[in-house]
């Protein structure tokens, strides 16, 4: 084990009130450009809860937003994933995030689950802009730190469970998508997981992200209405 990895460890073990540490420390000790740290599916919900920079946070909403990708790989099951060339092998296995990812310098991307015992609950996204692969000891301490980091996050969801949600705002939030949906459940009458569909499209076929959307549904900007030829959208 290296110094760095050794400290590293000892911090992020500190670090359970400090979210901005978690991705950073991936950076610290790995040889990859960026990193991203997630809550994902019905056990926590999606959300970013820490990213190094803006295309590891892209990454992150994307693949809410598409339901496809690396971290939903892991969260699925998979121990690790490891994606040296995104571009080419990565459109085989993700198709709509590689294409989505067209401007933003990504090359390989990892990830590996964020979990408490058996319970899966979110992932740790790693990209590099330069084509590689990482060893086994790379893994062996992005896995270490993936277990600590993945004992503060649930530790700090089922102490806030009860806390009013509007005294802590979260730079990567997606309760404006949260509320969206309540908006579109009550304009259509679908169920949560139809009218979160029925936003998830709207944001596919515009080109927009669903948390742009969602903030046009909240704001009243957008709306959804029934019509003889089906849903539509209307300004």
């Amino acid at each position: 084990m290296t110094e760095a990895f050794i400290t590293t460890l000892e911090e992020l073990e500190r670090s359970a009130d400090r979210p901005d540490r978690f991705s950073s420390s991936f950076v610290r000790v790995l040889p990859i450009t960026g990193a991203a740290v997630s809550t994902v599916g019905r056990v926590l919900g999606s959300e970013t809860v820490s990213a190094t920079d803006d295309v590891a946070a892209h990454l992150d909403e994307l693949q809410f937003d598409l339901g496809e990708g690396p971290c939903w790989d892991v969260v699925g099951g998979a121990a690790f994933v490891a994606e040296p060339d995104f571009r080419t092998n990565g459109a085989r296995r993700w198709p709509s995030l590689v294409a989505a990812t067209d401007r933003d310098d990504v090359t390989s991307m990892f990830a590996l689950p964020l979990a408490v015992g058996d319970l899966r609950f979110g992932a740790v996204d790693l990209y590099s802009r330069r084509r590689m692969l990482l060893d086994d000891r790379h893994i062996q301490q992005a896995t270490a730190m993936a277990e600590v980091i993945g004992r503060h996050v649930l530790r700090d969801a089922l102490t806030n469970i009860d806390i009013d949600g509007d005294s802590q705002v979260k730079p990567y939030s997606r309760r404006v998508v949260h509320q969206a949906t309540g908006v579109v459940l009550a304009q259509l009458d679908l169920t949560p997981d139809d009218a979160l569909l029925v936003i998830q499209a709207h944001a596919f076929a515009s080109g927009h992200s669903m948390m742009q959307v969602a903030k046009d549904v909240v704001e009243g900007r957008l709306r959804f209405v029934r019509q003889s030829t089906g849903i539509e959208a209307t300004r």
